[in-house]
């Protein structure tokens, strides 16, 4: 007898395979994001086992889904981010002990629930909330209904709330103390059995988020060279972007002896950084090489600005950031908190032995 679950993992394997096969054809002519595409199958699918696999909305636990080696959908160095299903119907209560972050976040997002991203944001508490800026631990309400207990911070839920998504950013993530999350649902049950169907389900659901974050990249070409005017978040939104910062997105195209130079102005806001990216949306390993930079590493102009060089060998400059052996790739601007949008950064390409 066949189950309902073998059926469902035979069609992943197969997605996997289609995956696999169309990364090799796309990234044929650039070797060096052809062997990170292999990691990236096997992130996404990491990813995909912890958001619905072992998902349980009753008893449920954040997991991290970005980091050093879970590289996707737009990772830094700076941050880590984590997650926790949710069941729109229940009450959960997260404490939060937020060690040396300049800035943290909690997300719920809506839709749909079936391995698909989210669609919307429906409520976010972050460290400038009341209650947040204490010091020690910190509380939070997460809820349909509003929480009997006095100032403390809450979240109501939709009925189509599905995910919560933490974030905490450190201005020095190699030795700062990470914050410390953690949720609990209101009256869960004594047991937990497996179903076949519910498993099949689960299993459905990670072929739908592989088959979905495969189609959004390699991302298309861009144009070398420039950064889009920065934006800030709407509160509709696709995937599980933060509603509470600004973004900018460019691309470089660099021979060996040039630099690409960008000059800008932060406005105040409590973290901002770029990262270089490739066409997976993942950062460059940052174990080796400086391939992102923060706002409290910069060596900022004497007027407040600042300016940051993208070259694959080091120039003489401070902020210096290395493309890691890629000729080509994304540079993605944030600012969380921004008091407004941040200005337009510019951009030219010069001889590296120039700087």
């Amino acid at each position: 007898m066949t189950t309902e679950t073998e059926t469902a993992f035979a069609e992943l394997l197969h997605e996997v395979g289609v995956t696999h096969a169309r990364m090799v054809e796309q990234l044929a002519d650039d070797p060096t994001t052809l062997l990170e595409a292999h990691k990236w199958i096997l992130s996404i699918l990491q990813v995909a086992a912890d958001v619905n696999l072992w998902a349980d909305t009753a008893r449920p636990r954040f997991v991290e889904i970005v980091g050093p080696y879970k590289k996707w959908g737009g990772d830094n160095a700076d941050a880590f981010y984590c997650f926790a299903p949710i069941d729109p119907t229940r009450s959960y209560r997260v404490t939060i002990e937020p060690g040396d972050a300049v800035y943290l976040s909690l997300t719920v997002y809506g839709g749909p629930n079936d391995g698909r991203y989210s669609e919307r944001i429906v409520g976010s508490a972050n460290s400038r909330d009341a209650g947040w800026s204490q010091g020690g631990s910190f509380r939070l309400v997460v809820s349909p209904d509003p929480p009997s207990e006095p100032d403390v911070a809450w979240i109501r839920l939709e009925p189509d709330a599905v995910a919560a998504i933490t974030r905490d950013y450190l201005e020095d993530p190699e030795t700062g103390q990470r914050a410390k999350w953690h949720i609990e649902a209101d009256d869960p049950p004594d047991t937990y059995r497996d179903d076949d169907a519910d498993l099949a389900r689960r299993v459905r659901a990670m072929t739908t988020w592989l088959r979905e974050q495969a189609s959004i990249v390699p991302l298309p070409p861009a144009p070398p060279n420039t950064i889009d005017p920065p934006y800030p978040v709407p509160t509709s939104t696709f995937g599980w972007a933060a509603g509470d910062a600004a973004y900018a997105m460019g691309a470089f195209e660099l021979d060996d002896d040039q630099a690409m130079v960008i000059r800008g102005r932060s406005p105040e806001c409590v973290f901002w950084n770029m990262c270089l990216w490739n066409p997976l949306l993942h950062t460059y390993n940052y174990d080796y090489e400086r391939v992102t930079v923060n706002g409290a590493q910069i060596e900022y102009e004497p007027d407040g600005s600042w300016t940051i060089v993208i070259a694959s060998r080091r120039p003489n400059h401070p902020n210096w950031v290395s493309t890691a052996g890629h000729r080509k790739g994304r540079i993605w601007f944030r600012w969380f908190l921004p008091t407004e949008t941040p200005e337009h950064p510019q951009v030219e390409v010069v001889p590296v032995t120039s700087l």
